[in-house]
């Protein structure tokens, strides 16, 4: 039963089974959510569960999904070794590495990010359970998703590992920081459906009443990665009050990402900046600033350059843009920011660089000391900035053209339809 998949291991922390969240059909999502003619629960569940266990029944068949090949021609395979060796560089281009590594970005960049860091020999991590578990997280992306996939998960993974290279952090940070950091990147999304929490909570997701209509998401993200983790049995050899301070770091890492808190977290962030009470030799300081630069990884696109950036505004705007199609086919309220034909591409960008990514990386500058990466990010911020204010500005100047074009007088359109009889 979907409403009970979740498993309480040693450590006390609920999880839930890997692939509990099933894809959302949304042929349920039909009239009679509106006509009061719901089904039962439980042919609704059968009905949920029945495309997580097709797919799983294809594994057990031997059919195995193209996605999971990892066959790469020896050429590709050079190249993406030759990007590797530039992971620390902010220009590193993710949709690239992604077509280089045959759609596995964020098993080869988590692998090769184990080894940098020396975690894999501290934590002494097996090998091939570590590579079962990163292929476990990728594969519960949606790779149907325009943004929410495992090419955002590695885009992120990547920033925070340039984060974590800040002089400022990196002189404090411990090898449980570390893994604790870039294992909340890879997995801070995994298994998203593509929607938001609002939508799951006027369709009365199941999801939304497990966690009562509070970070839902954000907590499905971290249960799921709990799951996988004890599943793999990646962490089994470790004493048991470690597991459980990781899963429950993991799950602190993973619920600051959720963007309605982020007024909490930069008010605080402010406080200790103006204070100058940041004491990194301190676990709880640096597990905050863990939370922020995982925050500033999430939302960092529009601090990429153009290329890169145009791309992930154009992802993110997409997947909102069919949620608002859904929306509207079931007669539901469209959300914000997801009416295509009122919210367009431009507006929405400048408004979130205005009041969600300015505000947080002008205070992670802060904290860097003006680092040349933290400059270099509010530069490519302002000149993106820029460049969709005059992307708004032709669209509004196109629209009032056409609008006075369309005003054709009577002896125009008598001259029109002249032009059209043959």
């Amino acid at each position: 039963m979907l409403g009970d998949a979740r498993v309480r291991g040693q450590t006390g922390v609920v999880s839930e089974r890997r692939g509990s969240y099933p894809f959302i059909d949304f042929r349920l999502l039909n009239n009679s959510a509106l006509s009061g003619e719901v089904g039962t629960k439980k042919k609704v569940k059968r009905l949920l569960s029945f495309q997580r266990y097709f797919h799983a029944s294809r594994l057990l068949r031997g059919i195995v999904p193209q996605a999971s090949l990892y066959l790469l021609d020896e050429d590709y395979l050079g190249q993406a070794r030759h990007m590797l060796s530039k992971v620390g560089m902010w220009d590193f281009d993710i949709f690239l590495f992604d077509r280089l590594t045959n759609g596995n970005s964020l098993v080869t960049l988590l692998c090769h990010l184990f080894n940098v860091h020396g975690l894999i020999h501290h934590f002494q991590l097996d090998m091939v359970t570590l590579h079962r578990f990163f292929v476990m997280v990728q594969d519960d992306y949606h790779s149907q998703n325009p943004y929410h996939n495992a090419v955002h998960a590695a885009d992120v993974t990547q920033a925070m590992h340039c984060y974590l290279r800040e002089p400022k952090l990196a002189n404090f940070l411990t090898p449980s920081d570390i893994m604790l950091g870039l294992l909340a990147a890879a997995a801070h999304d995994v298994d998203h459906p593509g929607v938001n929490q609002p939508f799951l909570i006027k369709t009365k997701h199941h999801l939304a009443s497990l966690y009562q209509n509070v970070s839902v998401l954000e907590n499905h993200h971290w249960r799921s990665t709990i799951g996988m983790l004890r599943e793999s049995r990646l962490l089994a050899h470790l004493p048991k009050e470690v597991t459980q301070d990781i899963e429950q770091q993991l799950g602190s890492l993973i619920l600051a990402t959720d963007i309605n808190r982020q007024n909490e977290f930069l008010i605080r962030l402010k406080s200790h900046l103006d204070n100058q009470d940041l004491r990194l030799e301190d676990a709880q300081d640096r597990h905050f600033m863990l939370q922020i630069a995982l925050k500033c990884a999430d939302i960092c696109n529009p601090c990429r350059v153009w290329d890169l950036s145009k791309q992930w505004s154009e992802r993110v705007c997409e997947e909102f843009y069919r949620q608002g199609d859904l929306e509207q086919k079931f007669e539901l309220e469209i959300s914000p920011l997801c009416n295509q034909q009122k919210d367009t591409v431009p507006s929405i960008q400048i408004g979130f660089m205005t009041y969600i990514v300015e505000p947080l990386f002008e205070r992670w500058a802060q904290f860097t000391g003006n680092t040349p990466l933290s400059e270099n990010m509010l530069n490519h911020l302002r000149r993106n900035k820029a460049k969709w204010r005059s992307l708004l500005h032709k669209q509004h100047s196109s629209s009032r053209s056409n609008d006075h074009s369309g005003q054709v007088t009577g002896s125009q359109e008598q001259t029109l339809n002249e032009e059209e009889t043959p």
